[in-house]
């Protein structure tokens, strides 16, 4: 690229990683209007979603259609070119980067979008298990499962709560194993995490409160082994216990990393030629580094603004943390931090439209969490945004409308 073409911005660039960041990478820069080539560059080919691997996918509800992040015609209709195979390299200063079916590609600019692989047990057995990151992964977890099928999932957080609802609806015997007694606490706050907690029981889902240290293969299945000593049977094995950034290609071409792809606001990493977004990225402001988010929804809204960072644009305001997970017929959602200092308050008894609220010490709201309470907490993360002093009072009466705080004056 000459220096006239520089000044000019990017006229192609090479997007590595389809999932919900990069590929909203794309997206975003035809929304804004840039008309140079796209190339997304992925293994699996076709975009798709991966909240679904672990709920309507997983249990056969949903085909590999229903899960795609956009149909065949919008890449063709937003010329934005697919390309199904593995970045094994990459050489910033040129734009070049190389595949593992032996051609490369090459662009102006580049975007990582490479996610993150999911974490296996750092034991003897690891192999024997499986683990959800892929569409492939879930094809072969759905083969497990069934009537007359036990599963034995490790780690009762988000992905291990989902699958073991999945599962039992489907007739497995499941058993959730957990070094923490009530998962969940830091993200949703206590008291809905215990809720939560509570309803693999009431579904016939066993939970333990253990560390697995191994997992031996049986004439019939597999055992696992836990720390106490004790054995559990199980014919299928899944390992729930986060992911790993995927820095590999940035680490290997000089771009800093440290815990994940380090990026300013706008997806901007060290080399000018790079920038990157979604679960491999940790946001990097004045030396200041945050923690990961691996959040679909921040997932996504890193993809724009590596996007509106590439065109020299400024990217959206920042938005207030959401996410959500779906078990046993309920939907969760927590916005904010749950975690922050400040006092609890609760709004209605555990169940549907139960929420609690996370209040900080100077009166305003730090977070909040509930479950089928969309609405309520679409307001509540309006109402963190503006920084609106709010009362313990008005949030713990289910008769205040939440939508009214937010357009009252301060």
């Amino acid at each position: 690229m000459t220096l006239a073409e520089a000044a000019a911005g990017p006229q192609s660039v090479v997007v590595i990683g389809a999932g919900p960041a990069g590929f909203s990478a794309a997206a975003e820069l035809r929304q804004r209007g840039f008309t140079g080539t796209i190339q997304l560059l992925d293994p699996a080919g076709l975009p798709h979603d991966r909240p679904p691997l672990s709920k309507a996918y997983l249990a056969g509800t949903l085909n590999e259609a229903g899960i795609a992040l956009a149909a065949p015609d919008w890449f063709r209709e937003n010329s934005v070119q697919l390309v199904a195979d593995t970045a094994v390299s990459i050489t910033p200063d040129e734009g070049k980067v190389a595949l593992a079916g032996g051609s490369e590609l090459q662009a102006d600019a580049l975007v990582l979008a490479t996610g993150g692989t999911a974490r296996a047990p750092r034991f003897p057995g690891a192999g024997l298990i499986h683990t959800l990151r892929t569409k492939a992964d879930a094809d072969a977890l759905r083969a497990q499962l069934g009537p007359g099928r036990k599963l034995v999932i490790i780690g009762a957080g988000l992905i291990g709560a989902e699958v073991a609802s999945t599962a039992a609806a489907l007739g497995t015997a499941v058993v959730l194993i957990d070094p923490v007694p009530v998962p969940l606490v830091p993200a949703v706050g206590e008291e809905l995490a215990a809720y939560l907690h509570r309803m693999h029981a009431d579904a016939g889902v066993r939970t333990i409160t253990g560390l697995p240290v191994d997992v031996v293969p049986e004439p019939t299945g597999y055992s696992v082994v836990l720390d106490d000593g004790s054995l559990i049977d199980a014919d299928a094995v899944l390992a729930a216990i986060g992911m790993a950034p995927d820095a590999a290609l940035a680490e290997a071409a000089g771009i800093a990393v440290d815990g994940g792809v380090l990026v300013d606001a706008a997806g901007r990493t060290s080399h000018p030629r790079v920038f990157a977004a979604g679960d491999s990225t940790r946001r990097s402001i004045s030396g200041v580094h945050s923690r990961r988010s691996e959040h679909w929804d921040a997932a996504v809204r890193s993809g724009r603004a590596a996007a509106a960072g590439l065109l020299g644009q400024e990217p959206d305001e920042e938005a207030v943390p959401w996410f959500w997970t779906d078990r046993y017929g309920v939907h969760a959602e927590a916005v904010g931090s749950m975690d922050a200092e400040g006092q609890t308050v609760e709004r209605r008894s555990p169940g549907p439209g139960y929420m609690v609220f996370r209040i900080a010490p100077d009166g305003t709201l730090a977070g909040a969490a509930g479950v089928d309470a969309g609405p309520a907490l679409r307001a509540v993360r309006r109402l963190i945004a503006l920084k609106k002093p709010v009362s313990a009072e008005q949030l713990a009466d289910p008769a205040t409308d939440l939508r009214r705080l937010v357009r009252s004056r301060p």
